[in-house]
């Protein structure tokens, strides 16, 4: 195995689970994942942080995919230990291995910025939505000051190796209303000690009308 495999495989998701549940972030996700409720999709759940977070007499079920398999039997162990139906299973995003209309809530936390093709997955969490169901989110991207766009621009090509193809650049709540989501902001920031241009913030709940 040669070093950017063993980065890739050993430590870049170690790495991001660690960034990813620092304090400011920590306090974000308290604000989004207790909202979850019924049968719940995440997206990305292999590093488990927001298995604590949920509220275990609304959630009758939990399914969820990752691509890192490594990472998966963790979050299977803390999932069961709630007593909830669970099918974790490895995946991606952009073909995600469940039936239409099948969640009432999905739950996806820093996750659309390291995704191959983004439309295509806000597509898919669409599609496995009921009618009526909601997206939860919490995620960065890109920032509303130009001066700090510039500099993510120029930033993210060296960014992305080192963080799991993590973009900087890519919009939060306009691409969710482009994917046929009715967007209800709960916040934005920057985030508290960190670079302005890793720290843009948007969190909210994306609703799935009509169908």
């Amino acid at each position: 195995m040669g070093l950017r495999q063993f980065y890739d495989r050993h430590v870049m998701p170690r790495m991001i689970t660690l960034a990813c549940g620092q304090k400011g972030i920590a306090k974000r996700r308290r604000e989004i994942v207790p909202l979850a409720e019924g049968k719940v999709f995440e997206l990305g759940c292999g590093g488990g942080l927001n298995q604590a977070l949920y509220d275990t007499d609304l959630v009758t079920s939990f399914s969820g995919i990752d691509p890192h398999e490594k990472l998966l039997e963790g979050a299977r162990a803390q999932a069961a230990a709630k007593g909830w139906d669970v099918d974790i299973r490895q995946g991606v995003g952009e073909d995600i291995p469940f039936r239409d209309g099948m969640f009432d809530t999905v739950v996806c936390t820093y996750t659309l910025c390291s995704v191959q093709d983004p439309a295509q997955v806000m597509s898919e969490m669409r599609r496995i939505l009921r009618p009526g169901g909601k997206l939860l989110f919490l995620e960065h991207g890109r920032a509303p000051d130009a001066s700090v766009a510039k500099w993510q621009d120029r930033i993210e090509p060296i960014w992305k190796p080192l963080a799991g193809g993590c973009h900087l650049t890519r919009p939060i709540g306009s691409a969710l209303r482009g994917a046929g989501f009715s967007v209800e902001p709960l916040g934005q920031a920057y985030l508290d000690k960190a670079p302005k241009v890793m720290g843009w913030m948007e969190w909210g709940v994306a609703r799935k009308e009509g169908m």
